[in-house]
């Protein structure tokens, strides 16, 4: 891609994912994720060709900067989007796929028992939240989602949402659906909104990519609350039978209590007293 074109890329991805930019020199004054990837090209560039402490250098004054960590090692695609980055660390081994959204705290690191790569890689449209850290050599699939918090050990399968400590999927194929006709419009409003040329194909596809990132992290499932729910429908359900049992005792009693009422009523009536026979016959 040409330099002034990925210029243009990364500005418009952030009106993409931050509905609070607001103009375009206010994205290039003031945000210190758009201000990190650039300066890491640099030292990337710098490192590529060997000049090893030069590219420290510029990584650790971006840094000082921005708050904002990359080894000057990492490979990092189009489309990357740091949203109030301070506390991000990015490894000198790990590879960053296109279109992906990283939030504040993230970490993509090793586990420190590995040696040669030992970061992980990640795929295209992830979106990586709050303060989730990822480590070790695995990959993280297309289009995943990891929450906030999370603590990924191992790999994670593409269309995937992880949660938790350590981090298990609990939604595969969980990415939004958009239906084709509304989809393409809504490509075509997005190319008109930022005065793109629609005609032009790679322009369209970009367009598209970058759209198709679902930054929803905060709609994530929550199994142990699910778990909770359950377990509790399932006590009110026994209770309710509980319940329904007692009653049910409650009746049995009673018609036995009748039932045994009528029968020692019964028993009453049938013992009458007995006439002595022999007495009626000495009194004649």
């Amino acid at each position: 891609m040409k330099f002034f074109a990925r210029l243009k890329k990364d500005i418009r991805v952030v009106f993409e994912r931050d509905p609070a930019a607001k103009s375009t020199l206010e994205v290039i004054l003031c945000y210190s994720g758009l201000h990190a990837i650039w300066m890491h090209r640099i030292s990337h560039a710098l490192f590529e060709n060997g000049w090893i402490v030069a590219a420290r250098l510029v990584s650790n004054f971006c840094r000082f900067l921005t708050g904002i960590e990359i080894h000057p090692g990492a490979k990092i695609g189009d489309g990357l989007f740091i949203d109030h980055g301070t506390g991000i660390v990015i490894g000198e081994t790990a590879e960053i796929g296109k279109n992906v959204t990283l939030y504040q705290g993230v970490t993509l690191g090793g586990t420190g028992k590995e040696s040669g790569k030992r970061h992980p890689t990640i795929g295209n449209n992830v979106v990586i939240a709050t303060g989730a850290k990822v480590l070790g050599s695995f990959k993280v699939g297309d289009h995943a989602k990891i929450g906030a918090g999370s603590v990924v050990l191992k790999e994670v399968p593409p269309y995937a949402t992880v949660v938790g400590i350590p981090g298990r999927v609990v939604v595969l194929h969980g990415v939004r659906i958009h239906d084709e006709e509304d989809f393409k419009k809504a490509c075509i409003e997005l190319c008109k909104k930022r005065g793109l040329n629609i005609d032009d194909p790679n322009i369209f596809k970009e367009v598209c990519d970058e759209i198709d990132v679902d930054l929803c992290h905060n709609e994530l499932p929550d199994p142990e609350r699910e778990m909770i729910e359950v377990a509790l429908r399932q006590i009110q359900r026994l209770e309710e039978k509980v319940h329904e049992l007692e009653k049910e005792l409650a009746a049995t009693k009673a018609e036995i209590s009748d039932e045994a009422r009528r029968t020692s009523a019964l028993e009453i009536i049938v013992e009458s007293p007995k006439v002595d026979l022999t007495k009626k016959e000495n009194l004649k």
